[in-house]
């Protein structure tokens, strides 16, 4: 389990495909509290670390995850959030994520907003109906509160200390940012979804 503060901001050094998936090598100081077959959060998936080295790791992406995520377009030099995994005893400082991200959305507007920048975020529709406005959500591994929520789109204003600490901060329109979207939500519409009672009541 995650809470959304990323601690480091890595960077990928290579990404070798095939066709079982593709394997991630990742530059980052964090690897040096990362053993092999631990958990770590990579722009919001959360990956296992195959390999350990000094300067780095290296970590399998399956098919399913690179057609889920954003991890498929990679490529040597991009920059990603690093979360390593939260302890028990740990405060938790954003919100409860997962590491499974639900799928992607476009950024479609970068705007000012006094000290803090706002990013407009385009959203499948299967996605947007788990928002809601002050609710949590998790871009790229970010934990964040939706500041206004459309139809099909929100928005999420980032601080400085967001825009400094994570790639949020170079976000531009058209790119694909990974999405997890509450996981409690998700629970409630299954559990009532499944029970006439509670279909009744709601």
């Amino acid at each position: 389990m995650f809470t959304g503060l990323i601690a480091d901001v890595g960077s990928v050094a290579a990404v070798e495909r095939h066709d079982d998936g593709a394997m991630l090598q990742i530059e980052s100081a964090l690897a040096s509290e990362l053993q092999r077959g631990a958990s770590v959060a990579v722009n919001g998936v959360c990956l296992t670390a195959s390999e350990v080295g000094e300067q780095g790791f290296r970590a399998h992406a399956m098919n399913e995850t690179l057609r889920r995520s954003s991890l498929g377009q990679l490529h040597p030099g991009a920059r990603v959030n690093l979360e390593l995994p939260l302890r028990a005893g740990d405060r938790l400082g954003g919100h409860v994520v997962q590491g499974h991200v639900d799928g992607t959305g476009a950024v479609s507007g970068v705007r000012q907003e006094g000290f803090s920048r706002v990013l407009a975020i385009d959203l499948q529709p299967a996605l947007a109906r788990y928002l809601v406005e002050k609710g949590s959500v998790a871009v790229d591994g970010v934990s964040l509160t939706v500041s206004a929520l459309g139809e099909d789109a929100f928005e999420v204003s980032l601080i400085p200390e967001t825009l400094e600490r994570t790639n949020l901060g170079r976000a531009q329109e058209g790119q694909l940012v990974n999405i997890e979207v509450d996981v409690l939500a998700k629970h409630l519409e299954r559990l009532v979804g499944a029970d006439p009672r509670l279909q009744a009541s709601a």
